[in-house]
């Protein structure tokens, strides 16, 4: 039998697909952060900050932001031919934490986002993802004029089990968010791996 120019192509790849969840507190970089590296168009469900919000929302730290994500955003990156991740960002303040449950359906893994100058509106990301037994690696947002600490002093902050790493990133930068993205799926990987399994009877 003669074979074609065609059957001597590559067959395509049929790529896993991994549903990656970003949280963090509010103003902290998230939608800049999904952006940064999907390949598509980001899906963004951002509104303005309106004068009815400005009693529940803390904007110290963030005094210049003007809108706030009120669903989720949405982007994807191709990490090699075989594996792309779905990127899910949550939203911030306290009033649409509602959402979480239903964006953490079928997660591998979280980014959390921090940042040195309000480090303490990610503890309630990390008490999520923690309960839920959810693999996360938290990823210090290293803003311009905010102060520097090593990872160990944020681990330790944030009462981080010593398994979870800490990376510094700049969230604008799609080489540094990349980094961030492989970290959290060898993280859960891992973890995956780990467990032990089920004795047979």
């Amino acid at each position: 039998m003669a074979f074609g120019r065609s059957s001597r192509k590559k067959r395509p790849v049929e790529p896993v697909t991994l549903k990656i969840l970003v949280a963090g507190g509010f103003g902290v970089g998230k939608t800049t952060l999904v952006g940064a590296v999907s390949e598509i168009r980001p899906l963004r469900t951002e509104e303005r900050l309106s004068e009815a919000g400005r009693p529940v929302d803390d904007l110290a730290g963030v005094e210049t932001k003007t809108t706030t994500t009120v669903a989720m955003d949405f982007g994807r990156i191709t990490l090699r031919e075989d594996l792309v991740l779905y990127l899910f960002g949550t939203p911030g303040q306290d009033r649409f934490w509602f959402l979480w449950d239903e964006l953490a359906q079928g997660a591998l893994g979280a980014v959390v986002l921090a940042d040195t100058r309000r480090l303490e509106d990610c503890f309630a990301a990390v008490d999520y993802f923690e309960r839920r037994k959810i693999a996360f690696t938290v990823a210090v947002n290293c803003f311009e004029g905010a102060d520097t600490f090593a990872t160990e002093t944020v681990q330790a902050a944030l009462d981080l089990d010593p398994e979870v790493p800490v990376l510094m990133c700049d969230a604008r930068d799609r080489g540094s968010v990349r980094d961030v993205l492989v970290a959290v799926v060898e993280h859960a990987v891992a973890r995956v791996e780990r467990v032990p399994e089920p004795a047979t009877t």
